[in-house]
């Protein structure tokens, strides 16, 4: 099934339960919000994102209130509901109450987990050989897990009690409408869950897995589950290309992470953020222009980790906009009146010195910056994680946080000017590192082009 059509595959989520140990959160499980969007939404949004565009969602308990909240497109999905006549009875009947809508290959997901979409993405491009391919995790494990042994790919055993056990169910499943017969067959015999479903379909070598260890998922039972799903949200809400810089990386993220876990069910939003952001990072400059240089390079730090609130927030919250993209150029403008504020205020004592390091690094920082943005705008790829040396390099390369520490230092031993040269340096090793390195990567491009061309037109004249 590689290259599969995702926006051709259906997704089955089932919602019918009743979540009995979560219901003084919330009257409907599914509808329990986390950073402000419900349950059910979150998993919608990662099907989306996962590239498929029609579901349909067994509902029972409270199913009305699910249907008014969610509604039929939902993210922009396709979305249609079934109403299980029999969910108390448990999860296979739930399932069974879809078996006459699907007739052909689809996902299948519970409506009470959070999950990386790529797990989605990865199932749908396997090779389903039986009835079932279920996604497994080796390296998340916990007491109420259910565990599966599996050996060369194919499920041996599954259950909350097996052992020995090698791997867990994580509750995403690639389905043929062929599995829907062993649900019958099992629901006869008087089974209620699906794990009874997977482990007869297991018993005729009808059930394979999918390693997805390393993507995060959660299932939500119980106010910990809940905490930990925020958690991993806050973790994962970081820009793909992750921080950049050491102090971004090891300092300002887990900070950030513990704030946006706070703060992310508040009603707190991004725009406010990054007003508060702008406010503070001018009263830097001003308290630079002024000299007061300790305090305002002590909130220069702050600054710099209430400024990565508002883009992870808005990821939570799944309210990124276009619009947002242009908080790095106000961003790039203050930090440059950071500059320009402490070597006036230098100047007033040591001459132009001050401003004319300034401005050379000025310079630098906006030339590397310009170098940096085309490159990605012409690769569809950030310089920053482009090869082995660039992310090694974008460690330590010219940033925000690596001149704070210049200014930091300089004011704390009380030689400010020697930081604004230390900052001139670094900003022109940076620049030539940036320039250097992306014309050797789109010179490869280039080449690479021609050859594709030229094979191409080879190609063309022998067929001729």
């Amino acid at each position: 099934m590689d290259g599969v059509n995702s926006e051709a595959i259906k997704a089955l989520v089932l919602a019918a339960g009743e979540g009995s140990r979560l219901r003084k959160y919330a009257k409907q499980k599914t509808l329990q919000h986390i950073a402000g969007v419900p349950l059910l939404g979150r998993i919608l949004r990662r099907l989306k994102e996962a590239g498929i565009n029609r579901v349909c969602i067994v509902i029972g308990y409270e199913g009305d209130e699910i249907q008014r909240e969610i509604g039929e497109n939902y993210a922009g999905l396709n979305i249609t509901y079934i109403t299980a006549q029999n969910w108390e009875k448990g999860n296979l009947h739930s399932f069974l109450a879809a078996k006459d809508v699907f007739k052909t290959n689809f996902i299948l997901c519970m409506g009470d987990h959070i999950f990386d979409s790529q797990i989605v993405k990865n199932l749908i491009n396997v090779n389903l050989n039986g009835a079932i391919a279920l996604a497994v995790d080796r390296a998340s494990y916990a007491l109420d897990d259910t565990k599966v042994r599996e050996q060369d790919g194919m499920i041996l055993e599954i259950g909350k009690h097996i052992n020995p056990s090698n791997c867990v169910d994580t509750g995403f499943f690639f389905c043929s409408p062929k599995i829907f017969s062993y649900a019958e067959m099992v629901v006869k015999q008087g089974a209620s869950e699906l794990a009874d479903c997977i482990r007869l379909a297991a018993q005729n070598g009808d059930a394979q897995v999918l390693d997805v260890s390393g993507h995060y998922w959660v299932d939500i039972d119980t106010k910990k589950d809940l905490k930990r799903a925020k958690r991993l949200l806050a973790e994962h809400s970081q820009k793909k290309r992750g921080a950049s810089d050491f102090v971004a990386h090891y300092v300002n993220r887990p900070i950030e992470n513990a704030i946006v876990c706070r703060i992310s069910d508040s009603r707190i939003t991004p725009n406010q953020i990054t007003i508060l952001t702008n406010v503070l990072a001018y009263l830097v400059t001003a308290l630079f222009l002024f000299g007061h240089l300790l305090i305002g390079a002590i909130l220069m730090f702050i600054v710099g980790v209430i400024d990565g609130l508002d883009g992870k927030l808005a990821r939570i919250r799944g309210r990124t906009t276009k619009l947002g993209r242009m908080e790095h150029l106000f961003d790039l403008l203050f930090e440059f009146s950071w500059l320009i504020a402490l070597a006036v205020f230098l100047s007033q004592s040591g001459g132009s010195l001050p401003l004319v390091v300034v401005t050379s690094s000025i310079t630098f920082i906006a030339f590397y910056r310009f170098c940096y943005d085309q490159f990605s705008r012409t690769t569809g790829v950030s310089l920053d994680v482009y090869g082995r040396f660039e992310r090694v390099f974008r460690r330590v390369a010219g940033r925000r946080n690596i001149y704070n520490i210049y200014i930091l230092i300089g004011v704390l031993l009380g030689t400010p000017l020697y930081s604004l040269i230390g900052i001139l340096f670094h900003s022109a090793l940076t620049a030539v590192a940036y320039v250097s390195r992306a014309a050797i990567h789109m010179h490869a491009i280039d080449k690479k082009d021609q050859s594709s061309m030229l094979e191409t037109k080879t190609l063309g004249h022998s067929l001729s």
